[in-house]
This record gives structure tokens, sequence and C-alpha cells, in this order.
């Protein structure tokens, strides 16, 4: 079973935490699912960036992201070249080790 290691946040994750994934699931669902309170404003349809990470480790294993996930990341707060949106990055077989930014861009929650 691949894990996923979700690295430290000061507001999400303190101490950052490694989780059980299953293959085909979404880096979002794996932090939800573990209790980790990531932003999602569009409810996971690929329309807005608040749930924007950097896959640190495993990049190469996820399949390629899509035309529209990259016009979206075009509009995130600290764009990487490993950036990615976490409702649409699937799990394969690799573990992953992923960091969310600490500011998204969001219009619709105000902290």
């Amino acid at each position: 079973m691949p894990k996923v290691v979700i690295l430290p946040h000061a507001d999400l994750l303190p101490d950052g935490g490694v989780y059980d994934a299953t293959p085909g699931e979404t880096i979002l669902n794996v932090a939800l699912r573990n209790g980790i309170d990531v932003e999602h404003a569009c409810e996971k349809s690929c329309a807005c960036t608040t749930c924007h990470c950097v896959v640190r480790e495993g990049f190469d294993s996820l399949a390629e992201s899509s035309e529209l996930e990259d016009d979206m990341l075009d509009k995130a707060w600290g764009l990487e070249p490993e950036s990615r949106l976490s409702c649409q990055a699937r799990v394969t077989d690799e573990d992953l080790t992923v960091e969310f930014p600490r500011y998204t861009v969001n219009h619709a929650r105000e902290h």
C-alpha cells in the first residue's frame, strides 16, 4: 500500500504525518480522510487553486496534469515545477511526499 507523507505545515499539520493511500485516490482525499483540513473551495472540481500542493518526492509517478489543471495552476500562489492540485493528483503504487504551501489564493474563505 502506498504512503503519502505530508510535510509539516504550521496551520494544517504542525508535525507532518505519514498516511496509507489507495492507488487511484487523490492526494486531497488522503488528507481529508485523515482529518487534515486542506481547503478545497470548489469542492474538488478543478475550478480553484486552494488545494494546491507541491509533490516533493514521487512526482514522476503521477499521471500528467490536464490542460484544465495546468490553467488553474497558473493562478496558484507559490507555483513550482512539481505543483499539482491535490484534488486532481491521484496516487499510484509509489509513495509520495507532499507539501501544502502556507498561503492560497482564496476569495471565498477568510481566516
